[in-house]
């Protein structure tokens, strides 16, 4: 029986990083109790940051890239799981320090693993991806911090892209006004059609931030960090909360302290990578209740996964709307 399978490897050769298609066999995956065939992946802002090389994801190497998968479990010595069975893995360093969702074939420990729901298929699962769990984590922060409908709109930034865009579905469903911030404009009936009221340029909130702004929203979703998170505190109501999960534009935040002490601001940090378990499960859960398949539709297409050097380049210049899943199996 043939056990090789081909897999998107990243490298380092000399001081470059690249990423090649190579063909693996099942020696050459890494520890862990459950085997899985992989059927789809995804394509995060990461995975382009990994596959370009513009920054060192992969902390070991030679690593197969990949933060996310879906597959079917044909092999497990742990009673958890058996053959057969849908799951889905985000995270846990996949795609970092232990081969990720880019191959036809992974091994990893069971405790990463979700079981998807039954009436949930691969194909959606990858739809929905980190970005869409991280979405979800993010909805859920806000909502454990005590933020309501009627506490004003939220804003989510970086609105077209993976999280953003489930962020702005999955809040509407939750009865949120939903302003959507993008620097292109010729998106506005896209983000509408996810549940956004209102579309706003992106660039009023890309200046320096004053100390404090007017108080105009309840929380907001961050997705791209620097000034427009900065701006998005600085114009959060008293005892609202704004959600961190990217930084597209820059890791530092240009902003005082006195959204925190003067309005009791909350800013809250969204880790997707080593979540609790059971906050994964309530997150599959209720993704699988409360994001509209038709709007999911909207946002995701279908790639093979020869395409995804081409589809990295894209996330990385901006122009990738939605979500690509990837197409694994052949």
């Amino acid at each position: 029986m043939d056990d090789t399978f081909k897999a998107l490897v990243i490298n380092k050769d000399e001081d470059k990083i690249t990423a090649n298609f190579n063909t693996l066999t099942q020696d050459d995956l890494m520890d862990g109790d459950v085997e899985v065939d992989i059927h789809y992946s995804t394509l995060n802002y990461k995975d382009g940051l990994s596959i370009t090389g513009k920054r060192q994801i992969a902390r070991v190497m030679p690593l197969i890239a990949g933060i996310d998968f879906s597959g079917i479990v044909t092999k497990s010595t742990n009673p958890d799981f058996q053959p057969g069975d849908k799951v889905v893995l985000n995270g846990y360093g996949i795609g970092e320090t232990h081969h990720g969702g880019y191959a036809q074939k992974a091994r990893v420990k069971a405790e990463w693993l979700i079981k998807l729901p039954d009436d949930m298929d691969l194909e959606t699962a990858m739809g929905i991806g980190t970005a869409g769990y991280t979405a979800m984590l993010s909805l859920m922060a806000l909502q454990n911090h005590g933020v309501t409908p009627q506490d004003g709109p939220i804003l989510v930034s970086g609105a077209k892209g993976g999280v953003g865009s489930t962020a702005i579905a999955l809040l509407a469903h939750n009865d949120f006004e939903v302003i959507a911030l993008t620097r292109d404009l010729q998106h506005v009936d896209y983000l509408k059609n996810l549940g956004a009221s209102e579309v706003m340029t992106s660039e009023q909130f890309s200046q320096k931030p004053p100390m404090l702004g007017k108080t105009l929203y309840a929380g907001g979703i961050d997705c791209v960090g620097s000034s427009i998170l900065a701006n998005m505190l600085t114009q959060t109501k008293y005892n609202g909360a704004v959600t961190s999960c990217g930084l597209a534009m820059g890791a530092e935040i240009p902003i005082t302290v006195a959204p925190f002490i003067f309005r009791n601001v909350a800013l809250l940090g969204i880790d997707s990578v080593q979540t609790p378990k059971h906050k994964r499960v309530t997150a599959w859960q209720r993704l699988n209740s409360e994001l509209s398949l038709e709007k999911l539709s909207s946002m995701t297409f279908l790639a093979n996964f020869d395409e995804l050097p081409k589809l990295a380049e894209d996330i990385m210049a901006g122009t990738l709307r939605g979500r690509a899943i990837i197409k694994i199996k052949s």
